[in-house]
């Protein structure tokens, strides 16, 4: 027989069964919070780990001089003849390399760091062989592409549920438990005292972990990808207006930013360039630059094929900085740029956002905030679990007691609520309701 939780009110068929979805939802998506907030945390710290691991690739030590694009991209080409060059990061700051991504004919794509300035290339490595890269892409997808990315997508709108409802379970229901409501009961040992750890341990990260799930979801592909992106753009709230008129069916309308561009960068469609045998070549894209107050810190992307265009963009720490700039290859043309001022308002949130999520938007303190979530979500995996398996019966799940069906009006209301704001969680929410119906019907 199933067994309920000891101090749950008995009476309290809500309460009873906030605490069942919660224990389910905590138990199934454990293993991916935990994946999510290890690799996250690792993320937070990508420019001091790779400094610390890659100083020789990292650095330049021949000058603070920083030639232009040309030299660095002819040290590449000779260094990796066979290779397609595709882009070239500029350095941020003087003593930093800069970085060229190829693709080989044979094998992954490689990142290749040149001194700016000697042009020597000093190495090159595949970026998911790399910690950082590792975790990257495992925080991203888990390492499974589109599938992976939509069970980050899932396991992340679960989570939010799974904080709304330990908040709602949070709240003592007892008068002697009141004075606890902020603080631990220190005088509890063992299994009580892992419930005072998981308790305030959500408690206290709750707001901060909604936020890391929320800033999140933009780059999610059905949530962001399929929804917010094509509603902001619609309403005007996303992308430079002037860019709308440039969408259509054509791949090469979105510039392959490695994943690495602003969210509203990624969701824009560029201008379609001239078409002609001539190429106007990256030293004198770098002065348009320059013309344009960019001279260093920028991401050149580079045309592949007749028609396609020199795309540029900055992505500096805090989003305000952001500045994107078409230039087409065959006249030389500034054929479109556009400034964080040009984003609509949902875009702006979203870099907001990013920038937050992601540690940058004001240094260490940004890096130290964001962390506190993560290792929150650690703790709670592991209290949460310890809770489960000192509380289950030998040999059994130990899940709480069924209880009788709720209204289907609230299980209604539940279900459209989920799949309003997020689609795939309100899809499986409908395949467990129609699983545990069966269930019951089959054992009736």
């Amino acid at each position: 027989m199933a067994t309920t939780r000891p101090d749950a009110p008995q009476d309290n068929r809500l309460y009873a069964a906030v605490w069942r979805w919660h224990f389910y939802a905590g138990l199934i998506t454990a293993p991916f919070l935990l994946i999510l907030a290890v690799t996250g945390a690792i993320y937070l710290f990508n420019d001091e780990i790779n400094d610390a691991l890659y100083p020789e690739l990292r650095f330049a030590s021949s000058g603070e001089t920083v030639l232009p694009p040309e030299p660095l991209l002819e040290a590449v080409r000779h260094a990796y003849p066979t290779a397609a060059l595709t882009r070239i990061d500029m350095p941020t700051e003087a003593g930093r390399t800069a970085k060229v991504y190829i693709s080989p004919i044979d094998g992954p794509d490689r990142r290749v760091f040149v001194d700016p300035s000697s042009a020597q290339v000093l190495g090159s490595y595949v970026y998911t062989s790399t910690l950082v890269g590792f975790s990257d892409v495992a925080h991203g997808s888990l390492l499974l592409g589109e599938t992976g990315d939509a069970i980050v997508e899932l396991m992340a709108c679960w989570g939010f549920v799974l904080v709304v409802t330990g908040l709602y379970l949070w709240w003592p229901r007892k008068q002697a438990d009141q004075r606890y409501r902020f603080h631990p009961n220190v005088q509890k040992k063992g299994r009580p005292l892992w419930r005072e750890v998981h308790r305030l341990t959500g408690l206290y990260s709750a707001v901060l972990i909604l936020f890391l799930i929320i800033t999140g979801l933009p780059w999610a592909s059905l949530w962001g990808g399929q929804f917010l992106t094509p509603v902001s753009n619609a309403l005007g709230m996303g992308y430079p207006s002037f860019l709308r008129h440039h969408g259509s069916d054509d791949s090469k309308t979105l510039v392959d930013t490695h994943g690495e561009a602003p969210w509203t960068l990624n969701a824009a469609p560029i201008p379609h360039g001239h078409h002609g045998t001539t190429n106007i070549g990256v030293n004198n894209v770098h002065q348009t630059l320059v013309d344009q107050g960019v001279p260093l810190g920028y991401r050149l992307s580079l045309p592949q094929s007749p028609g396609d265009i020199y795309s540029a963009y900055t992505y500096p720490d805090q989003p305000e900085g952001q500045r994107t700039f078409h230039i087409d290859a065959h006249s030389g043309d500034l054929i479109g740029k556009a400034g964080f001022d040009d984003y609509g308002p949902i875009a702006k949130a979203v870099e907001w956002g990013v920038a937050l999520h992601m540690g940058n938007y004001f240094g260490l303190a940004n890096q130290l905030l964001m962390l506190f979530p993560c290792l929150a979500i650690i703790a709670l995996v592991i209290s949460g679990l310890t809770l489960w398996w000192k509380r289950r019966p030998q040999g059994r799940l130990g899940a709480p007691k069924k209880l009788a069906p709720g209204k289907k009006r609230n299980l209604a209301l539940i279900t459209a609520t989920l799949m309003l704001f997020f689609p795939l969680a309100g899809a499986s929410f409908v395949t467990i309701l129609a699983l545990d119906m069966g269930w019951r019907a089959i054992r009736a």
